[in-house]
Order: structure tokens, then sequence, then C-alpha cells
């Protein structure tokens, strides 16, 4: 018979899995219908899904939008979690999602073997010959593993990705101590203040996965790489939603060749999407905000970005 303490531990294991996945439930009541590629990187074949929107301009290079899924999760996720089709045929960018080996991105925590930084170089290079893609205006995004691969982007990629936001996630710990960025580049974080998984204070990640730095410490990481202002414009967003969550954004200024570091603080937020869905109960990932549209936000956020 199995004692109770071992069951325990299994179903917390479960538990922790499934919410360490954003999108993964979700994406069950609607699958993409974006096209999938697939480009060999050190001769293995990594996939990506692609959205082009019908209305860009013929001949005008357009913007890119890299997305990238949660540990445990998959590309065919995050088109619906994010929304971020829809926005691109509003806005006119083209969205890639890319497909983590074994679920997961090499961010630093070592989670993976891959070599997703040379996937991901590959990726833009290859969508800049085939689909006119501007290569001053290439963008990541992405929300815990994916959020935290990308600060490793904005430290080994610096040359091709012109701004990053973090969704859920802050630095891992051992990145801090290797990112030697070749310029400045802005950052924006979205971190909740109940996130159970990645904690805003920094310590494990999901128990088992390695490590991270505070947001506080991640912040002071990009704005002394970037030099930006040290006192922040700070406000405080409407609480329009009513639904236990507090917005509160801190923008530093002034940084090397235009850069800003911005801080979203989610009150009482936690493993979430702002304003995506609650994609399990907030007992176990903590709560959705809807007092703000993360995706909206961080395309406002890429658009006044460029690289030099």
């Amino acid at each position: 018979m199995r004692r109770p303490g071992i069951v325990l531990i299994g179903a917390m294991t479960v538990v922790l899995t499934i919410a360490a996945n954003p999108g993964r439930s979700y994406a069950r009541r609607g699958a993409s219908t974006d096209n999938q590629g697939t480009i060999p990187v050190g001769g293995t074949a990594r996939t990506y899904l692609l959205h082009v929107p019908a209305t860009l301009k013929k001949g005008k290079p357009a913007p890119l939008v890299l997305v990238f899924h949660g540990g445990g999760g998959h590309a065919r996720n995050m088109p619906k979690f994010t929304q971020f089709d829809r926005l691109a045929d509003q806005q006119g960018f083209i969205v890639a999602y890319p497909e983590g080996l074994n679920k997961h991105w090499s961010d630093g925590r070592g989670l993976s073997p891959a070599d997703d930084v040379g996937f991901i170089r590959t990726l833009v290079a290859e969508l800049e010959r085939s689909r006119n893609i501007d290569p001053k205006r290439v963008y990541a995004t992405g929300i815990s593993n994916g959020g935290f691969f990308s600060q490793r982007l904005a430290c080994d990629l610096a040359d091709k990705i012109a701004a990053v936001v973090s969704v859920a996630a802050t630095m891992p710990e051992p990145l801090v101590t290797v990112c030697k960025p070749v310029r400045p580049v802005s950052v924006m974080f979205m971190q909740g203040s109940k996130d159970p998984l990645v904690h805003i204070d920094g310590g494990p990640v999901a128990r088992t996965h390695g490590r991270c730095v505070s947001l506080a410490a991640a912040s002071s990481f990009w704005r002394d790489r970037d030099q930006t202002s040290s006192t922040p414009v700070s406000a405080d967003l409407p609480d329009d939603a009513h639904d236990g969550t507090r917005v509160h954004r801190d923008v530093y200024g002034g940084g090397q060749q235009g850069t800003e570091v911005v801080v979203y603080t989610i009150e009482g937020g936690g493993h979430t999407w702002p304003g995506g869905p609650q994609y399990l109960p907030a007992l176990l990932v903590g709560k959705t905000s809807h007092n703000l549209d993360a995706t909206r936000t961080i395309w406002d956020f890429f658009q006044k970005h460029n690289l030099p």
C-alpha cells in the first residue's frame, strides 16, 4: 500500500507540472490554424508556427514578434492564449511561435540542452529572407520558461532582438552572471506579486526548476546595463476590473540608444497572462488580472523600440 506522504508528493508534482504550463488547458478548446514551418538547426529539425496577416502591404518590411510558450507547453497553445494573431491582423506585424525541444527552452537553468539561441538566430534570418521582415524591428516575449528565455535572447542575441518582454518571469540566477549584451536592450517585465511558481522575491522556480532572481534585481540589472534613470516615472492603473488585483507601473527612461526598462507589478496577480484566460484555478496558479491587457501593452512597448 502506498503511504499517504508518497501519494501527496506525487500529486503535488503533477499539479506543479500542469500549473507551470500556461495555456496548456486553454489550448485544448481550439487549435491554432497558423502555418507550421520547419528549419534545420545543427542537424535537428526545429518547428514553429507563423501568422502572416493578409492585410500586410506588399513590399513593405513588417515587424516580427516572437512568442515563446512556457515550460511543458507547445507553440500551438500560444495564439489563442495570447490573442497575438488578432492584434497582428489589426496592427500589421508578423507573429512566430517557436516550438521548444522536449517542451522547454534553454534559458540558463539547465532545462534543455538544445541550441535555442542558434534556432532563433536561424529562424529570424530565414523569415527576413522569405517574409520580408524588418531586421530592425524583431521582438521577443513569452511567459514563464518562455519569459526567462526571452531574457536570454536579450543577453545573447541583442544584435537581432530590438526589445523583450517577460511575463511571469524575472531572470534565471545563472544567466545574470554571464549576460553581456552587445548593445543596450529595452526590457519590460510583468510579474504577479502572488505568483506561486516564480516568486517576485526570487528563489526556487516551481520548487525544482532552478532559481531566479527577484523582480527588483532583474530590473536593476537592465537599468545598470542600459544606464537608464534611477528614478522611475510611476503610476497606478485604474482598477476597472475589480478582480482583486491592482497594477503598478514603473518606467525607467533615458537609457543609452533610447532604451528603457518598464516594470508592471500585478498586485495580487499570479502565474498568468494579464488580460488572458484563467487557465487553471486561482488556487493553483493565482489570479489573472484584467486591469491590464498584456498583449496590447507588449505591442505598444515594442513599437517604441527599433535596433539602431
